[in-house]
């Protein structure tokens, strides 16, 4: 833990010298950082590079058992709610590409409310339940639903005192793996525990190669660095041009990064700002009703020649027809000719070194910074933005009704 702390310590003091609006909020004490409500997110967020390679060696430790649960496995079903369920949108691409099957991602809700229905035919089946609080309602109830002969279970999550891993942690069907605490953000929006959490998923697809998952994580965490590194200040600037919508745009496991950063935006500014995530070619068919003079555009591009060949297109357009107020562009080898004269480009080095299916953490990051500037933009507080309750860190219990349960209410009606 020691050791933890000094890297870290050591890790954030390189990034205030390199950032001065790092610097700024860094350089205010823990105490005045809580008074000021940012302490928790803004130290979660800075934390990821260097908490990817702590999740990596967890993971690999369990390739064994991994490697149990997949072995025979007609499908993958990935589940979650809220953060946890896009998580599965971004690791989807990944695993169906490296293990050669069916994977799914299916709402903990819809498993909940349908449960087995809800499963594609193919078994065994493997659900893979992510959760940072491992409380949330639905995931216990989904679970429960779901503990059948033919269904095995992988719990991801990253609280050892949650439910999920109290509960199931000794059952026979059901495999928990807990991530370190520090993953375990305080904050309401989930940051370093949903790249921490994507990882330990995305961990699936390697079974059989761990030495290539340790080596994609390790680059992830090099790459993510240098991110921070180059743009925070960037960020700042961009959450500050008055922007009251915004729209993320991705293409595959980026798509699923998008809707990420969408939701990251809309939590942390508590609805002030109006956001909306979709893929390039899907934002023709009527979602470009929504780039109004006050919509920021933020690109999440592909390193794959086909897919920008589609990505630049649907950017040329938006020039063409002089929509939106600026555009971000995330990528690396970006030209300068995407960009208008208010955009802003944030070059990753190293990302196409990595596969498309493999970044989306880097892009995630993104958006979580965007978020935090603009929550302090609006005067909120991003540690618990939502001020008036609506939101919470963990999904306040609700009823969990049962077949049966609602037979018997119909029998009292009548």
């Amino acid at each position: 833990m020691l050791g933890t702390l000094l890297a870290d310590a050591h890790w954030l003091q390189a990034l205030s010298e390199s950032q001065p609006k790092a610097l700024e909020l860094l350089s205010r004490s823990p105490e005045e950082q809580k008074q000021r409500g940012y302490f928790h997110t803004l130290h979660e967020i800075c934390q990821q590079p260097a908490t990817w390679l702590n999740t990596a060696e967890r993971m690999i430790s369990a390739a064994p058992e991994l490697r149990a649960l997949t072995t025979g496995a007609g499908t993958i079903v990935l589940t979650g709610s809220g953060s946890s369920e896009i998580i599965g949108d971004c690791a989807r691409p990944l695993l169906r590409r490296e293990l050669g099957i069916a994977v799914e991602v299916i709402g903990g809700g819809a498993l909940l409310t349908f449960g087995e229905e809800a499963l594609p035919p193919s078994r065994p089946a493997l659900v893979i339940s992510v959760s940072r609080s491992g409380g949330s309602p639905e995931s216990v109830g989904a679970i429960l639903q779901l503990l059948k002969p033919e269904v095995r279970h992988l719990v991801l999550t990253c609280n050892q005192q949650g439910r999920l891993a109290e509960d199931f942690r000794d059952h026979p069907q059901v495999r928990v793996i807990t991530l370190d605490d520090a993953t375990n953000d305080r904050s309401l929006a989930m940051t370093s525990s949903f790249t921490n959490l994507l990882l330990a998923a995305s961990s699936v697809g390697f079974v059989h190669a761990p030495e290539r998952y340790l080596a994609i994580c390790e680059k992830l965490s090099e790459v993510g660095k240098l991110f921070l590194r180059m743009h925070v200040g960037a960020l700042a600037t961009v959450a500050a041009s008055g922007f009251r919508r915004a729209v993320f745009l991705g293409s595959g496991a980026r798509l699923g990064a998008a809707r990420e950063c969408g939701l990251k935006m809309l939590e942390m500014t508590a609805g002030a700002v109006a956001t909306l995530c979709e893929s390039y070619l899907g934002f023709r068919h009527g979602p470009m009703s929504f780039a109004h003079s006050d919509t920021l555009i933020v690109c999440l591009l592909s390193s794959d020649p086909l897919l920008r060949a589609y990505e630049f297109d649907l950017l040329a357009e938006l020039d063409q027809k002089d929509l939106g107020l600026l555009k971000v562009l995330v990528g690396e080898n970006i030209p300068r000719t995407l960009a208008r004269e208010n955009d802003v480009i944030l070059e990753c080095p190293g990302l196409s070194q990595l596969e498309d299916n493999q970044v989306a953490a880097i892009h995630v990051i993104a958006g979580q910074w965007l978020a935090f500037f603009r929550c302090l933009e609006e005067g909120l507080r991003p540690d618990s933005p939502s001020e008036d309750g609506v939101i919470n860190r963990v999904v306040q219990s609700f009823t969990l009704h049962t077949p049966a349960s609602q037979n018997r209410a119909a029998g009292e009606e009548k």
